[in-house]
Order: structure tokens, then sequence, then C-alpha cells
């Protein structure tokens, strides 16, 4: 998992964990933790989207260090 494909199909997968947030305000480089809609529930919802869809298990602490979506997904790619 770690093709520009790959980055695109799990930015759609984070972007869908939001209600109120446009997906088109997601990219690689958005600082997640800035948008006006995270909170610990998307979190959460991120963590479990994350385990299931993608077979990765991370922690709270592993996304709380992490600054962007790509980071993120880097992250997750490590696993």
């Amino acid at each position: 998992m770690n093709t520009e494909m790959e980055i695109d199909v799990f930015l759609k997968s984070f972007a869908d964990q939001f209600d109120e947030t446009d997906a088109t305000e997601i990219t690689a480089a958005t600082e997640f933790h800035e948008l006006e809609e995270w909170d610990s529930l998307i979190a959460l919802a991120v963590l479990n989207m994350t385990e299931k869809k993608f077979g990765k298990k991370i922690t709270f602490d592993e996304m709380k260090k992490c600054v962007t979506v790509e980071d993120l997904f880097n992250v997750i790619v490590a696993k």
C-alpha cells in the first residue's frame, strides 16, 4: 500500500469518515488535526477504518504524532 493510486484510495476512505467536511478539502498535505470537524469520535472512526479496510492496526498515540494525512498513510504503510 504505497503507490500513488493507493494513497488516493486512503484519502477517499479517510474523507468518508467526515460528515460535514467536503472531501475536496482533504489532501495528502492536509493537517487533519486542524480540520474543524476533527474530534475524538472521528479519530476512532479512522482507526477502525484503517483496521477493517486496510488490515492495519495503529494506536491513537501513533495517529496523534502524525501531522498530515500523508504522515498517517506512511505510518499505516510501515505496519
